[in-house]
């Protein structure tokens, strides 16, 4: 998104522009308290995976984070914007629910676990073997969006958990956090990866730029995270997440040492090599495993959680690779321009995430 230039050093983004209805009506009352709430009743009939429904929900959710300039604070919990969140969730876990068919963790967790590092048809792989520098900088730009606040929803869960489940999260977390040293937390190289790249680090600059499938699989990390209830589908998000990072980050640091990206950006994704590879462990036998030693009847979230995140990815995957094979770019307006928006993929089979 666009934030004022005569203010550098301020932390909030800019309010993000509208691309419907129902993102129109918020961000009018979140710029001016006086105009009425949005109506929910339109809420029913958007597309639960398109623009409008899912930046009106991530324009509600930066308001748990950094919020937004010119907005108050104390917003982030207005009973008045309440009944649309409510809404937009509904809709959107709802239509997750039928579209991610229910599985038992082991078969989750099993299919992921066994997948070859040879995986040709995902993002990483494009990359790693055909990508542009032009590509590699829309995919940071696009990426920027988790990764300036890497690791942040997830934090959510862990006052939820108890046991080994807890004191798993929390060393993963400590360890995405930098353990202890701000030089090396997470967020932070992902910012000097973007420098590398020659891109904007300012938190939140690429919200406009990107296309609804990307906007999806932010989203999800905070609707899991807001809502007790979804502890088990947070902790099998994190989960795959894990598993499946290394092979993926080793493909995409071979990418930024081919394409001369710089030493920051190699960095980010080797770093994520080693880390996650360790991680993937601790979180699939002392998080998953504690906590359905714990709560049992937790595993189907656990296993729902960890497929919506491979079919949040392989949309923008399949997104992503459509636009690049036929020579478009793949965000809304390059990261230097202002191009035409372009249309979102179609999904991808289920599976294991190609992003």
């Amino acid at each position: 998104m666009t934030a004022t230039t005569t203010d550098r050093n301020r932390t909030e983004p800019a309010l993000p522009v509208a691309r419907g209805p129902i993102s129109a009506a918020l961000i009018a009352t979140l710029a001016a308290p006086h105009e009425p709430s949005p109506d929910v009743s339109q809420v029913q009939e958007a597309d639960p995976y398109g623009d409008d429904l899912q930046v009106a929900l991530y324009t509600l959710y930066e308001m748990h984070y950094r919020g937004f300039a010119g907005v108050a604070e104390d917003r982030e919990w207005d009973p008045e914007l309440m009944p649309l969140r409510r809404a937009l969730e509904e809709r959107f876990l709802g239509a997750l629910r039928a579209d991610v068919p229910g599985r038992d963790v082991d078969t989750v967790f099993g299919g992921l676990l066994l997948e070859s590092d040879d995986h040709r048809d995902g993002v990483a792989h494009y990359l790693e073997h055909e990508g542009e520098v032009g590509q590699i900088r829309e995919y940071a730009a696009l990426r920027s969006l988790y990764h300036l606040k890497e690791a942040d929803p997830h934090v959510w869960v862990i006052p939820r958990l108890r046991g080994r489940a807890k004191a798993g999260m929390a060393a993963v977390e400590y360890d995405e956090f930098g353990a202890g040293r701000a030089e090396n937390v997470h967020a932070r190289l992902f910012a000097e990866l973007m420098a590398d790249l020659g891109l904007e680090t300012r938190y939140g600059h690429y919200l406009d730029a990107a296309p609804a499938p990307a906007l999806a699989v932010v989203n999800v990390m905070t609707l899991f995270g807001l809502r007790r209830a979804l502890r088990g589908a947070l902790v099998g998000h994190f989960a795959c997440v894990e598993v499946t990072s290394s092979p993926g980050s080793r493909r995409l640091a071979a990418a930024m040492r081919r394409t001369g990206a710089g030493p920051a950006a190699e960095r980010f994704y080797t770093e994520h090599v080693e880390a996650d590879a360790v991680h993937e462990q601790v979180v699939r036998r002392e998080v998953i495993g504690g906590l359905l030693a714990d709560e049992p009847h937790l595993e189907a979230d656990v296993a729902f959680g960890a497929d919506v995140t491979v079919f949040l990815e392989n949309r923008l995957a399949a997104h992503l690779l459509k636009a690049w094979r036929a020579g478009k770019p793949a965000l809304l307006r390059r990261p230097t321009d202002d191009g035409s928006p372009t249309q979102a993929g179609r999904p991808c089979p289920s599976g294991r995430p190609e992003a």
